[in-house]
């Protein structure tokens, strides 16, 4: 399994680079101008991402409303920005399903809900007398 997972590690540069000078070979400078185009609005979804979290996150705790979908859709998007940044292809992919994946409250309620542990428990307090 550790082979297997260093052999994926190895590769995905490899395969990364290798499409980034096919692409550049067959397109010339439109697949630069795509790089750096790709690579700035990156560097943009990082800043707003940035910005608008606490902002995201103080709304989210006013209404008492579980902050895990504002935390999980922040993570996703800034995610998304960092693999934009690296250039290719494949994290560009990437890249952009993280971002179609939907951010909803219902998801991310489902996966941070807390069961009660016993509902048969009455709490009390008691004092000894002797």
């Amino acid at each position: 399994m550790r082979l297997f997972m260093l052999l994926i590690l190895l590769a995905f540069p490899i395969l990364e680079i290798w499409l980034i000078i096919e692409l550049t070979a067959k397109y010339d400078w439109w697949f630069i101008t795509y790089l750096v185009i790709v690579t700035f609005l990156g560097l943009r979804l990082i800043k707003e991402e940035k910005q608008l979290f606490a902002g995201r996150m103080m709304q989210t705790l006013a209404q008492s409303a579980n902050p895990g979908s504002a935390l999980f859709g922040s993570v996703k998007n800034l995610i998304a920005g960092i693999l934009f940044v690296i250039p290719g292809i494949i994290t560009d992919g990437i890249a952009v399903i993280l971002l179609l994946l939907p951010s909803t409250p219902s998801a991310s309620n489902a996966a941070f809900k807390q069961s009660a542990a016993n509902d048969d428990v009455i709490e009390g307090e008691y004092r000894r007398e002797d």
